[in-house]
């Protein structure tokens, strides 16, 4: 210690060749000959050329509860879709049977349509259906892994989808209560349409609260702050 040379302002000592910073790179620490001690006289000026702490996003309470929300409303998605398409593709089969069997009885000397081209149309939309469920269970699969790995780009993209099922919300609502009170209207059954309401309210009310965040702290409720290294640099050669 006593062969240190140091600088007037105690920034630099000699090391037999030439003078070396005898601080940190976040001018936490300070070099004194012999180990690191935390730099508790150094003026804030004096280091401020050194290399300064890294940004992150830090997680606050609500960063986790956000992330498994949107997670399991996704995960839950996948369970609806499959059991959408299975739906579908039952009452289409059965539209089509019941619709050949109306026209056979309005109509007995109008020959029905070949047997083939009702199988192609009933597979058909089938292959819709399934494969617009399986293209949504992908989308819900990445959802679920961008909202665990809190991706910046995959909140926004999650905000956006919200913010659609918000807006279609009323129209839904609007078609739930006409399938329950009136008679006779094709598409879907009345409960199947007030399911869709209740997962509308579900994505709206998640799609409110993460505007809720952003404006608080940031997307997935993270806030900004510097991170410094907590164990000291290596010691000097």
């Amino acid at each position: 210690m006593a062969d240190l040379r140091l600088t007037e302002d105690g920034l630099h000592y000699w090391d037999g060749r030439q003078w070396v910073s005898t601080l940190s790179p976040d001018g936490r620490f300070r070099w004194n000959g012999s180990a690191w001690v935390p730099n508790a006289t150094t003026a804030l000026g004096a280091y401020a050329s050194q290399e300064p702490g890294r940004m992150v996003r830090a997680p606050t309470p609500w960063t986790q509860p956000m992330q498994n929300a949107v997670a399991g409303l996704n995960a839950i998605t996948i369970i609806y879709l499959i059991v959408l398409a299975t739906l579908l593709s039952s009452e289409v089969s059965q539209l089509f049977t019941q619709g050949l069997q109306q026209s056979q009885a309005q109509n007995p000397n109008v020959s029905p349509p070949p047997a083939q081209l009702v199988n192609g149309l009933t597979t058909f939309f089938s292959f819709v259906f399934w494969g617009g469920s399986l293209l949504g269970s992908v989308v819900c699969v990445l959802v679920i892994i961008g909202a665990l790995k809190r991706w910046t780009w995959m909140f926004y993209f999650v905000l956006v989808f919200g913010a659609l099922s918000t807006i279609g919300l009323p129209f839904g609502l609007i078609g739930a209560i006409q399938r329950s009170t009136i008679p006779g209207i094709p598409s879907v059954a009345a409960w199947e349409s007030w399911l869709q309401v209740l997962y509308g309210i579900a994505s709206a009310a998640l799609f409110v609260w993460m505007v809720i965040a952003l404006v608080r702290y940031g997307p997935w409720a993270t806030m900004k702050e510097y991170h410094w290294p907590v164990v000291p640099p290596a010691p000097a050669s």
